[in-house]
């Protein structure tokens, strides 16, 4: 089954199961708004727990013939959807930044990094898994791999187009058919890229997507009993309800949750190339990313200088609606994302837990007024017990911290129950290897923050979830061993 959203100017809708049209336009729907305007954009249908019982079952029926079909059969529609993608990108990246917000150049990436993801699983095709092995006197021994079955995947609003790609990708080329629920307020981008892939030769029920909310959709993905892999990004309180749902069915799990990376800023670092890198690392996405910068620390000896230059960059920053051809921020993707930024902040100002550069308040003005745009916000000297350090920002509030050496900058850094991604900025390679080695996350960058390509692992440690998403290892999370012994 394919949930495919037809002629969105006309506001046609029809669902697809297994092969077969149905209507959707009787039941209930859920509009999809421009967070820019607070327009609507198109509706789509709320699914329930019956279509997902009917989209698991489309996948389970596709699971003997697109298991059977080799790595390079797979990989080579892989391949020829993601030349589509490149085909469409002007059009797909329109669509995505009418309902996420983000640029229209971050949409462009975006979209470009999904076709990306599919043509690096399309060349691993041809190095499929599996090994033989000359065991003496007991024989030989021969592993393959093969797929776990029908797969789930949950994905969120913040990078819709390129989540989607890190999960399907991999479980796709292994062999596996899933169902797919992307988020309420971006479904649309997502409904497109699945026609595309069916256009390019995807067999009916291999991909499902269901639109629909994530407690009545959401849910049964978990709880299906036929599903035996949950790939979920998302916040850590949803993460730990489908880690306790997911072991009660015996389901494996990728889980990639919030995180609050912390950037350090050695004294020796490249000064300009550190501001250029926070600015990006904190305001891009208007700060929704799981990657993002969400905690800087700056060495003593430079962070008056260095906060002044910030500053300069912050009130740089052109926000507005992400069509527009020099905007550097958009808005955030829903008034109540909006309202939650807004409250840690005036957390900060009431307790005067830390000093508000320039920002610190929501965009006002007749370009503004309809949309949820919020200022890009920097706060000096933040206390460490202040929400924006205890919690995750998702949203453009940096605050900044001094630190007096390497050993507090990576106590500090831990001082935290995420552990998704980190960034160290300085010419000493001794400062990288130390924090490297003891700084908890599962990526670290040097010199440079948020970039995930699809050849390296990505996922994080405690809070931030378990599995790994991208490159080999996504791959190899998607089938298991089987053991041949032959004793001659």
């Amino acid at each position: 089954m394919v949930l495919l959203l037809w002629n969105i100017a006309v506001n046609t809708m029809q669902m697809r199961i297994g092969g077969t049209e149905t209507g959707a336009m009787a039941g209930k729907v859920l509009d999809v708004r421009n967070p820019a305007t607070g327009e609507i954009i198109e509706s789509v249908p709320s699914g329930t727990g019956d279509d997902v019982g009917s989209a698991v079952g489309a996948a389970g029926d596709a699971c003997g013939t697109w298991g059977k079909k080799t790595p390079r059969e797979r990989g080579t529609i892989l391949f020829h959807a993601a030349q589509r993608v490149r085909e469409q990108h002007k059009d797909l990246a329109r669509l995505l930044t009418m309902e996420q917000g983000k640029p229209l150049k971050e949409a462009l990436d975006e979209v470009r990094g999904f076709a990306n993801i599919l043509e690096f699983y399309a060349g691993l095709s041809s190095h499929s898994s599996g090994e033989a092995i000359r065991l003496g006197a007991v024989g030989d021994g021969i592993v393959i791999r093969e797929p776990l079955g029908v797969c789930g995947a949950i994905i969120p609003w913040n990078m819709p187009v390129l989540i989607m790609g890190w999960k399907i990708g991999p479980a796709l080329l292994a062999g596996n058919t899933m169902v797919l629920k992307p988020a309420s307020t971006t479904p649309l981008t997502c409904l497109k890229l699945a026609a595309i892939l069916d256009r390019a030769g995807l067999p009916p029920g291999v991909l499902n997507v269901i639109t629909g909310p994530g407690e009545e959709v959401g849910e049964a993905i978990i709880r299906h009993q036929a599903i035996k892999k949950i790939s979920f990004t998302g916040d850590t309180a949803t993460g730990e309800k489908i880690r306790k749902l997911g072991s009660l069915n015996q389901k494996e799990l990728v889980l990639e949750l919030g995180g609050s990376d912390p950037m350090i800023v050695m004294d020796d670092a490249d000064l300009r190339t550190a501001v250029e890198g926070a600015i990006r690392g904190r305001f891009y996405n208007a700060g929704q990313t799981c990657t993002a910068v969400k905690r800087l620390y700056v060495h003593e000896k430079i962070a008056d200088h260095f906060t002044r230059e910030l500053k300069d960059r912050v009130e740089a920053l052109t926000v507005g609606n992400g069509l527009g051809a020099k905007v550097d921020m958009g808005p955030l993707n829903s008034a109540g994302q909006r309202e939650r930024i807004a409250v840690m902040v005036e957390s900060v100002r009431s307790a005067d837990e830390g000093t508000i550069v320039t920002g610190g308040c929501e965009m006002r003005g007749k370009t503004f007024e309809n949309g949820n745009f919020y200022r890009p916000t920097l706060v000096a000297g933040v206390e460490p017990e202040s929400r924006l350090v205890t919690e995750e920002v998702f949203g453009p509030v940096l605050p900044v911290m001094t630190i007096p050496d390497l050993a507090t900058a990576i106590r500090e850094a831990n001082n935290t129950r995420y552990g998704l991604g980190a960034s160290i900025w300085t010419r000493d390679i001794g400062n990288v290897r130390r924090f490297f080695d003891e700084v908890h996350a599962g990526i670290v960058w040097v010199n440079r923050h948020l970039t995930v390509p699809p050849e390296v692992p990505f996922g994080g440690v405690n809070a931030s979830g378990i599995g790994r998403e991208n490159g080999q290892d996504a791959l190899d999370g998607y089938s298991r061993t089987k053991t041949l012994l032959l004793g001659w």
